[in-house]
């Protein structure tokens, strides 16, 4: 038996990046893990892994072009597979400029010093070398009630920094492939939920509330739509991409899960009220409302026709049965939850909702 490919992963330490990792050595894969550790990222999310001599973990930044050139010199990969990235739409309406230099800055700095790497490769590896960059549907903007779903041909056209970060290194990923062949892959995915996510982004943080019966805040008047797709199917399609995708794509991945966040919300209360029992009031009615963001995209949706008709590639979860999975874990993982629940952390939900005028439904 040979030894196991080597595949490099930024951000490999939080939400998705982790779960990525964590399938991935299960799967026999070597990772090399470069991770900032910022206030989302958390080593606690690898402690299954403990001492694996397949997971290498070295904490820095994609900007830090010495120490990804180093790694990609001594580990050889024959995959990267870009996670790394400032990812929550209120902070970039918050502080735009830390998105800009993660997003775009960083993105840049890891392509051009994979290009450089994967120059010097033999000719047979690489052919076979590939960059996957990790992206979100929010390029694409906003989506009006009957229009159909996003799809790769969708134009590009981001309403938060946020988005606007992240569109912008799509268009240098697919430049480095256009104009050098660098062999990459861009993917779009929907709103991901499921194990580790950083209790700031909406299912999360209603779940933990709805544990502690603290208020549910929504925003507006929480008919804004999401596709959400469960973790591991995202994780799935990315290792699908990587091994099988045509490179200088582009794959959509989305969970077939369009759902009003207010229903979203609802249903985590009636989760929540069937597995703690504790005899109050249905936690529906901890809902309150706040003032919209601004900026807010009213609805995303995904067609990943392309992935299943190349790729074969389906989700394996329905949203009820992973939502079910994700409130369980939290249930089940509260020390992790403690740690994560940071000063900083109880800052920004100040920050974003305690001081945000109330709404209405």
């Amino acid at each position: 038996m040979g030894s196991p490919q080597t595949w490099m992963v930024t951000g490999g330490a939080g939400f998705i990046g982790s779960n990525f990792v964590l399938r991935q050595v299960a799967l026999g894969t070597r990772i090399v893990n470069l991770d900032a550790l910022t206030y989302a990222g958390n080593l606690a999310n690898l402690a299954a892994l403990g001492d694996d001599s397949r997971h290498v973990f070295a904490r820095g930044n994609i900007n830090d072009r010495g120490l990804v050139a180093q790694l990609l010199e001594t580990h050889r990969p024959t995959v990267v597979v870009h996670f790394a990235a400032e990812s929550h739409v209120d902070r970039s309406l918050v502080d735009a400029s830390s998105f800009l230099h993660t997003n775009v800055v960083g993105s840049f700095a890891l392509l051009d010093e994979v290009a450089r790497y994967w120059r010097q490769l033999p000719p047979e590896l690489a052919a076979s070398f590939r960059f996957v960059h990790v992206s979100t549907d929010e390029v694409y903007g906003s989506l009006g009630p009957t229009d159909p779903p996003f799809n790769e041909t969708t134009a590009y056209a981001p309403n938060s920094p946020y988005a606007a970060s992240k569109a912008a290194s799509d268009h240098f990923v697919r430049s480095y492939f256009r104009t050098w062949g660098l062999p990459a892959i861009t993917t779009h995915c929907s709103n991901n939920y499921g194990p580790f996510q950083f209790p700031e982004k909406l299912i999360p943080l209603m779940i933990l509330n709805a544990i502690e019966r603290k208020p549910l805040p929504v925003y507006g008047d929480g008919c804004n739509i999401r596709d959400w797709l469960y973790v591991e199917d995202h994780c799935a399609a990315i290792d699908l991409v990587a091994r099988r995708g045509r490179v200088g794509e582009v794959y959509d991945i989305g969970g077939a899960a369009e759902l009003a966040n207010i229903d979203v919300v609802e249903s985590i209360c009636q989760l929540v009220d069937d597995i703690a029992p504790d005899g109050g009031p249905a936690r529906k009615g901890l809902i309150t409302y706040v003032s919209d963001r601004p900026g807010h995209d009213r609805r995303y949706a995904i067609d990943h026709t392309k992935l299943r008709s190349e790729l074969g590639w389906q989700p394996a979860q329905n949203f009820a049965s992973g939502l079910r999975r994700t409130v369980q874990w939290y249930f089940d993982n509260a020390a992790w939850t403690h740690t994560v629940r940071s000063g900083e952390y109880r800052r920004w939900l100040d920050t974003n909702y305690t001081q945000r005028p109330a709404g209405s439904p």
